[in-house]
């Protein structure tokens, strides 16, 4: 990708937090936090996550993270593409203990943060779990790395961090204690199960590579002026350039595309948590203005006369309920969001609300019918009350129907829309080229954003 369309992508991204924090910072100015602190208390860990995504777009900061099981040499795969030992390495297991972060400038435009964590087979089940989703939800790349043929705690380590949704490579350590048959077959298995079976390929040549971040000590031997023989051991320079070169490669490629995709993606989980709990404590109040709409919307058709009117009327009801409880959710909604959002509801209920229509339509005509046939004979009028209350009942159950789906959709918060996360998210997947190592992703997240 070029660096145009990044930095678009960056732009879209900022654009799209920095609506989702005007929108919750309504909630302050409107007095709502204020009168609800149990609504505050829950809903500032997610506005203070959306303004650290933000501040960290502006920064330009890439981070990357290093996962594996003890002993794979993470530490040591950090500290050679640093070029010094900063983090510590030795022979015992579980030197590292808790995740680190140490900044790395790889070329002269790029700034990096690796990010060192503890292997995945030392921290209680529950725990590992959670710091890996944690490290890795931070994270814009992950390195996984392996010494060798992938056991089954490595391979249910790599299928969790793939739920993260990250660009992954994996990186394939200690080459230099395998003989070159071993390594190449090794290669090739790595090859098909490092892609975690997300869809069905191999890993692409960006997405997994062979390096010795600190090869085992060779003996030398050293022959004298005088004639004498000795031996004495040395340890071969690390061989990660390629390491180092796909790092590059993919920065200058996609950098700025990956920051703003995970930058979307965090705030995507951020904002739909906000709408979620919003939703949650305020479910009573909720269910009180559907049933409400519904009895309004059951008496204003069932008793109206004229078939036409009968139709326009019940669509303004039912945008006046999604605006309804938009505004006791605190959420924004305009009048072509909410019409929108009701086009959604119409065409994804399997036909029951556009059904209503039809039959509020025709019950309608039958209705308008008898009201203007009612002077000439009175039987009509119970014609027009028997079409009436059948109306009124669909009319009630359709309203009903839009409010509780409505409310399914709020819960997603502000992630759709123009500048909404997930239509950003659409639009950057949409322009992802195949040589990108965000393509594996594409399939896996644009399912996952689909729906509004």
């Amino acid at each position: 990708m070029n660096r145009n369309l990044q930095e678009t992508h960056l732009n879209r991204a900022r654009a799209s937090l920095r609506q989702a924090l005007s929108w919750y910072g309504y909630l302050r100015k409107s007095g709502q936090l204020a009168a609800n602190p149990e609504l505050a208390s829950l809903l500032k860990p997610e506005i203070e996550t959306l303004n650290t995504t933000l501040n960290k777009l502006d920064a330009n900061v890439i981070r990357i993270a290093a996962f594996g099981l003890v002993s794979r040499g993470k530490s040591a795969v950090l500290n050679s593409l640093l070029g010094e030992k900063i983090l510590q390495t030795g022979p015992l297991n579980g030197v590292t203990q808790w995740p680190r972060s140490v900044p790395w400038k790889p070329g002269d435009k790029v700034l990096v943060e690796l990010i060192d964590t503890p292997g995945l087979d030392e921290i209680a089940g529950d725990s590992r779990a959670q710091m890996a989703r944690d490290v890795a939800r931070q994270a814009d790349l992950i390195l996984f790395v392996v010494s060798g043929d992938i056991t089954r705690t490595e391979y249910q380590g790599l299928l969790e961090l793939r739920q993260a949704q990250k660009p992954l490579i994996l990186v394939f350590n200690k080459i230099d204690l395998y003989p070159e048959t071993d390594k190449n077959a090794i290669y090739k298995n790595l090859q098909q199960l490092g892609a975690g079976n997300i869809q069905n390929k191999p890993l692409l040549p960006d997405e997994i590579v062979m390096i010795a971040a600190e090869p085992a000590p060779m003996e030398v031997r050293v022959e004298y002026a005088d004639g004498s023989i000795t031996s004495e051991w040395e340890t071969p320079p690390p061989q990660v350039d390629e390491l180092k070169q796909t790092i590059l490669n993919i920065l200058n490629r996609e950098g700025r595309s990956l920051l703003a995709l995970n930058a979307l993606i965090q705030a995507r989980e951020s904002e739909e948590n906000i709408a979620q709990k919003t939703v949650h404590i305020r479910e009573k109040e909720a269910e009180d203005i559907i049933w409400r709409f519904s009895q309004y919307k059951a008496l204003a058709i069932g008793l109206n006369p004229i078939a036409f009117l009968d139709v326009i009327g019940g669509l303004i009801t039912d945008l006046a309920l999604i605006r309804a409880l938009a505004k006791l959710y605190g959420l924004p909604m305009t009048s072509y969001e909410a019409s929108e959002l009701l086009k959604t509801i119409l065409f994804s209920s399997g036909g029951l609300l556009l059904s209503e229509i039809g039959s509020s339509f025709i019950l309608g005509l039958g209705k308008s019918t008898a009201a203007i046939a009612s002077g000439d004979n009175p039987l009509n009028i119970t014609t027009f009350f028997g079409s009436a209350i059948a109306q009124g009942g669909i009319a009630g159950y359709g309203a009903y129907t839009v409010g509780k789906a409505a409310q399914l959709y709020l819960e997603k918060g502000c992630t759709w829309g123009q500048l909404g996360a997930n239509t950003v998210i659409r639009e950057i997947l949409s322009q992802v080229d195949k040589n990108t190592i965000l393509y594996r992703l594409q399939q896996e997240l644009g399912s996952n954003f689909g729906e509004l």
